[in-house]
């Protein structure tokens, strides 16, 4: 007599051999939601001249274009770092009356202290290149920083000489051409502010060696081809989108983490 077949779990084969990886340990981290009010923008030199005639000005967008990081050991808290973190932002406006946009670069430090362990161990393999890799210092942990682009929560125009007249640091050259523009760094003119909503994750990792179990891995989805069908009879089963023309009164809880209510 045949056996019995029971719906279930299909069981997976036992792990059949062990392999040496190397690979990122991640040995602190933390999670933050900043709310950088009133950050200076500096405007485009464009932008300038229509923002020294507007009102007022709503924000519009604000994209995070690149994060400059640096690690470096605290020498009074062994094992601990400074991390410190150097957003680039294109902010996005429009200007009242007219709605003419506007746009501009704004920047915004931001400091943690994580635990990055010790260690002196200094790696070279044959991807070094000695123009860039010759050291005299101990290997320590990487920095990484994983951010989403922030909501523009609030813009605002300020008159001439409003705040602090310190210099904007050198912008490396990839970031102005990120904008496309010469941007007004000069303290004439008004001024123009934004508030950012910016959430973000930033870790230390060390590499490290590890031996796990493993196990043969073969795909079971078939590969899919192109379809002879013909675009009428492919366009039949594609369903009708009814959200589409019945937009949902809310959104699940997970998904308003935009809402501003």
């Amino acid at each position: 007599m045949a056996d019995k077949v029971l719906p279930g779990p299909v069981e997976r084969p036992r792990p059949t051999d062990s392999v040496n990886i190397h690979t990122e340990k991640i040995l602190d981290a933390c999670r933050d939601k900043d709310c950088i009010d009133d950050l200076r923008v500096y405007p485009t030199v464009s932008s300038q001249a229509i923002i020294n005639s507007a009102f007022s000005v709503r924000p519009e967008s604000a994209t995070l274009i690149y994060a400059d990081v640096h690690a470096d050991a605290i020498s009074f808290n062994r094992g601990f770092y400074t991390v410190d973190v150097t957003y680039f932002y294109i902010v996005n406006g429009e200007t009242f009356p007219g709605g003419t946009p506007v746009r501009g670069l704004a920047v915004f430090d931001k400091r943690v202290i994580l635990y990055g362990s010790e260690g002196s161990v200094k790696s070279f393999s044959t991807l070094s290149n000695m123009a860039t890799d010759i050291t005299t210092e101990p290997g320590g942990p990487v920095a990484v920083v994983e951010a989403v682009d922030p909501i523009a929560l609030n813009m605002r125009i300020g008159e001439s000489g409003e705040g602090d007249d310190q210099e904007l640091r050198s912008i490396p050259e990839e970031i102005i051409e990120a904008i496309g523009e010469e941007l007004n760094l000069t303290g004439t003119g008004k001024r123009l502010y934004v508030t950012l909503g910016q959430f973000s994750i930033i870790r230390l990792e060390r590499n490290i060696q590890l031996s796990l179990s493993a196990e043969n891995y073969l795909p079971d989805a078939e590969c899919a081809g192109s379809s002879d069908d013909d675009p009428c009879t492919m366009f039949s089963r594609v369903r009708f989108p009814v959200e589409e023309f019945f937009p949902p009164e809310s959104l699940p809880e997970e998904e308003r983490y935009r809402d501003l209510v």
